[in-house]
């Protein structure tokens, strides 16, 4: 798949689905890539043209000198969509992903046929602040055995880890891939996050959904942004910790299928 150049910055990209269906825009969680939806790609894009990417400073795409801002991520996927002749687009992610989300609705409405947000926040609690600064002291120290030991416990579920412990321990491998100043970058793009009180301008519908068992952004993050933005969905998936579409990805493109299936009928 390809990469082009917008905004300034080379953005790695991948379309998959019917070149006439209306598009589903997902970004990634703040360590995940576009692989990470690999067990979304094959279903949604069965009905909808799926746009994945790296933002600047993930994986593929290109990792410039910071600071980032959220802001910035928006309007990098603003140009990817200009570039791709994108006029609107359901815009969505997870974690990381779906804070650029908001940034995006709040800074481009015209541009947002809906809004699905999974396992985020508008603003970070003293305890997510210590549990971030954590990850960011590791990437400081360019340790990406300490970041992945500081970071998976948040990530998944009791039950997935005891499941899984096999695919996990692969991350840490991964984690000695990244670009270490890329991710702080990220990290204090994140912790400076604090869009709250601006929710309230959101016109697009939204779906938010959040993991029971999440402990890295507890459920109260998500009833505070489906509260905030009006006639919100929320939908608490049992069973699920921080990663919800890998721990529990057919109840995940259900719900993101059902809810897009409605806004498109509504046309």
């Amino acid at each position: 798949m390809p990469s082009i150049k917008v905004n300034g910055v080379n953005l790695y990209y991948e379309l998959h689905g019917p070149e006439d269906a209306e598009v589903l825009a997902l970004s990634n969680g703040v360590l995940m890539s576009t692989a990470s939806w690999g067990l979304q790609t094959p279903v949604l894009s069965r009905r909808y043209r799926l746009l994945l990417h790296d933002c600047r400073g993930m994986w593929r795409s290109e990792h410039p000198a910071g600071p980032y801002t959220m802001d910035l991520h928006a309007d990098d996927l603003a140009a990817l969509l200009d570039a791709l002749g994108i006029e609107k687009a359901h815009i969505g992610g997870i974690s990381y992903g779906a804070e650029l989300s908001m940034a995006f609705a709040l800074k481009y409405p015209a541009r947002t046929r809906s809004l699905i947000l999974s396992s985020a926040v508008s603003h970070s609690d003293p305890v997510l602040e210590g549990l971030v600064g954590s990850w960011s002291a590791a990437a400081r120290l360019k340790d990406p055995q300490l970041l992945y030991q500081v970071s998976y416990p948040l990530n998944f579920s009791d039950a997935y880890i005891a499941a899984n412990r096999a695919a996990i321990a692969t991350a840490a491998e991964r984690y000695k891939m990244l670009d270490m100043d890329a991710v702080l970058e990220l990290f204090l793009c994140f912790a400076r996050l604090n869009i709250t009180s601006e929710l309230h301008r959101i016109a697009a519908p939204a779906l938010v959904m959040v993991g029971e068992q999440d402990i890295l952004k507890p459920r109260r993050y998500s009833e505070i942004i489906a509260r905030e933005i009006p006639g919100a969905k929320l939908v608490v998936v049992p069973d699920a910790g921080h990663a919800l579409c890998l721990e529990q990805p057919g109840v995940f493109n259900a719900l993101v299928l059902g809810f897009l299936d409605q806004i498109v009928d509504r046309k």
